[in-house]
């Protein structure tokens, strides 16, 4: 069980994020949805602790996330994959070295370093590995550069690098906002598989509510950082929106879409992103 209590986050002056409280049971797969600016971001970072909350607490299964520190922090971000709406690959090293990075917390230090650069993995790590890329259909692909594949194909490489870190929790921020829609069916398929034959919870921040609808169990809907709606996804109906929104269905897809170019370049520097290797 993930557990958030009246989780809250301010710059300055700006709630982002105000008084959310949620409990997600274990395995459940749960589409965050909301316009720009909502706090759907914000949110997840939160429960990774890239972003730190002003006020409340994050507890899994009982451990009080709010709390943790140095190594502690470390082993929770493990257990707590995160993908992004820019992949986060390192674009000069070839698809299966990205993967494996997702295996550095468990050579921490100079070591976890040294074998990235110079892709000394173990043995049975680049088994893993291969066998995550063959997951999502991309073994063929093992030896290129990252930065040689589709949008889709680097998500999936994202998500297979996440895998790599066996988490609990899987965090997708806007996975699909910049692929077209039949990479981001394959995006979502490929994050409903893992919810479903790996039992992971999944809270994945998205843009169409139709695709919330179809891929999640429960829909969470922010505006101006708190939440509005929880629930079913046939639960949140057109009048249900209008009411939350003062939109329609597709004004709200349209307006959410909209700025996603702007978000994307202002996210270029945020932390917790991977960095490239020098050339």
């Amino acid at each position: 069980m993930l557990q958030l209590e009246n989780l809250s986050r301010r710059f300055g002056a700006t709630a982002a994020v105000s008084g959310v409280s949620l409990s997600i049971p274990a395995g459940q797969m749960v589409g965050v949805i909301g316009r720009s600016g909502a706090g759907k971001s914000t949110l997840l970072r939160m429960v990774n602790r890239l972003t730190e909350p002003s006020e409340g607490r994050i507890l899994h299964e009982g451990q009080e996330v709010t709390r943790l520190r140095g190594q502690a922090l470390r082993d929770w971000r493990t257990r707590c994959g995160m993908i992004f709406q820019q992949f986060n690959l390192v674009p000069r090293l070839d698809v299966l070295t990205n993967v494996l990075v997702g295996r550095l917390n468990h050579h921490p230090g100079l070591l976890g370093t040294l074998g990235t650069l110079f892709k000394r993995f173990p043995a049975e790590e680049r088994a893993m590995a291969l066998m995550a890329l063959d997951r999502f259909d991309l073994a063929g692909q093992a030896p290129q550069r990252a930065d040689t594949l589709s949008g889709g194909q680097q998500q999936r490489v994202a998500i297979a690098r996440a895998m790599m870190q066996q988490p609990r929790i899987l965090l997708a921020d806007e996975p699909i906002a910049s692929l077209d829609p039949r990479n981001a069916r394959t995006v979502m398929d490929a994050l409903r598989d893992v919810n479903r034959r790996d039992g992971i919870t999944v809270l994945c921040n998205l843009h169409h509510l139709e695709t919330a609808r179809e891929y999640c169990g429960r829909i969470v809907a922010l505006q101006a950082g708190r939440v509005m709606f929880d629930g079913a996804p046939g639960e949140l109906t057109a009048a249900r929106l209008r009411d939350i929104y003062g939109v329609s269905e597709a004004e709200f897809d349209e307006q959410s879409t909209a700025p996603a170019a702007a978000r994307s370049a202002g996210r270029q520097a945020s932390p917790g992103r991977v960095a490239p290797l020098p050339a």
